[in-house]
């Protein structure tokens, strides 16, 4: 794998990021604790190495620029302004949501965890497919 195949695999670890969201969101609403738990470790996982694979690929190539013109660049733009922006909160967002469920474990107290997990899920979420969004307009349109 080279360094030009990194948006591709960049964009797949997004949306593997999102569905794992998607799935452990649907876990915790049917009570299943111990799948969610695992599914959202997986999440933070793929999320990590995403983030790894991001940071090597634009350490080498350095910035990239949308080419297309017109309405397209604003929308492109759009996107990519909330993206980013959002993008710079989910670790943060992700390591004490996660922390917060680990606590809550141990002490049998999960509303601290559910309180925070209620903005992380759609930050975290929004970000993963955006991701794949941006990927899409900047490398297939």
């Amino acid at each position: 794998m080279s360094v030009q195949d990194l948006p591709a695999l960049n964009a797949i670890l997004n949306g593997t990021a999102a569905i794992l969201l998607l799935r452990g969101y649907s876990l915790i609403r049917a009570g299943k604790r111990d799948q969610h738990k695992r599914t959202m470790i997986a999440a933070f996982s793929v999320s990590t190495l995403f983030l790894i694979s991001y940071l090597v690929y634009h350490f080498n190539v350095g910035a990239v620029y949308f080419e297309k013109t017109g309405f397209i660049r604003y929308v492109y733009l759009t996107i990519l302004f909330t993206h980013t922006a959002l993008a710079a909160t989910v670790p943060v967002l992700a390591i004490i949501t996660l922390r917060r469920a680990l606590k809550g474990e141990k002490t049998g107290k999960f509303y601290p965890h559910q309180r925070i997990a209620r903005w992380t899920l759609p930050i975290w979420l929004y970000v993963s497919v955006t991701g794949v969004v941006v990927y899409l307009m900047l490398y297939w349109l």
